[in-house]
């Protein structure tokens, strides 16, 4: 991939079933295309209640963390249900990665791209690209690993390993026509756009850890966002 490119390269041959335990999914889901009898499932993701539940799922011994998936999470589908993608490879720190991690532009990064498919039909449900800062990530070996992977707990359980507490989760998000490669995985119509949310991960010392570029279908994603305001002072 050149610089800038953020767009994932082909699935893996190797498949690995996601963990974790169903929801509902009150949506429902979207109408089948082009004849196909597997509906294409709905991502309904609400992040200000995700990312506490991530973080408590942390705490949990591996069995109870591997019960538990953040896309079984977000769409109501049973383990079962879905193929597990990942690719990792090092990579150095573009200028805009640079300014979003706050590190020297050339900085050796640890690239995950992940993505998730149902195993009724081939899109992916959403498709992320997670930048970690090589050497911190170089502290457990076994991220370097992407064999590990899915991890159970997810990224907050590797970074919980690495002796790190997320403060905060900054989310920013905009609608953008699609990559081609993203609307071939995604499945997408000619003018469906993609909602692409960068994921900012803070620690308790202020430090960014993680960033993460995660790319929704724009036809069937819903972000769920709920703002804690101060109370005024009477």
């Amino acid at each position: 991939m050149i610089a800038h490119d953020r767009r994932p390269r082909g699935p893996q041959t190797a498949d690995k079933p996601v963990t974790g335990c169903p929801t509902s999914d009150p949506a429902g889901d979207p109408a089948p295309r082009g004849g196909d009898p597997a509906p294409r499932p709905r991502v309904r993701r609400d992040n200000t209640e995700r990312y506490q539940w991530e973080k408590n799922r942390v705490l949990l011994d591996e069995a109870g963390r591997r019960s538990t998936g953040g896309t079984e999470h977000d769409t109501g589908l049973e383990t079962t249900d879905l193929r597990f993608h990942s690719e990792y490879d090092p990579i150095e720190a573009d200028e805009d990665l640079a300014a979003a991690l706050g590190l020297r532009i050339g900085t050796p990064l640890l690239r995950r791209i992940y993505w998730t498919t149902s195993r009724q039909r081939g899109a992916a449900l959403s498709v992320s690209h997670s930048y970690l800062p090589y050497e911190l990530a170089a502290t457990n070996p076994a991220l370097l690993d992407p064999a590990n992977e899915p991890w159970p707990g997810g990224t907050q359980h590797q970074l919980f390993t690495l002796g790190i507490e997320l403060d905060r989760i900054v989310d920013e998000v905009r609608a953008r026509p699609p990559s081609r490669d993203e609307a071939d995985l995604l499945d997408l119509a000619p003018g469906d756009p993609v909602l692409a949310v960068r994921k900012t991960s803070i620690d308790t010392d202020g430090r960014v850890v993680e960033v993460a570029d995660v790319v929704f279908a724009g036809d069937r994603t819903e972000l769920a966002y709920s703002t804690p305001l101060a109370r005024w002072q009477r």
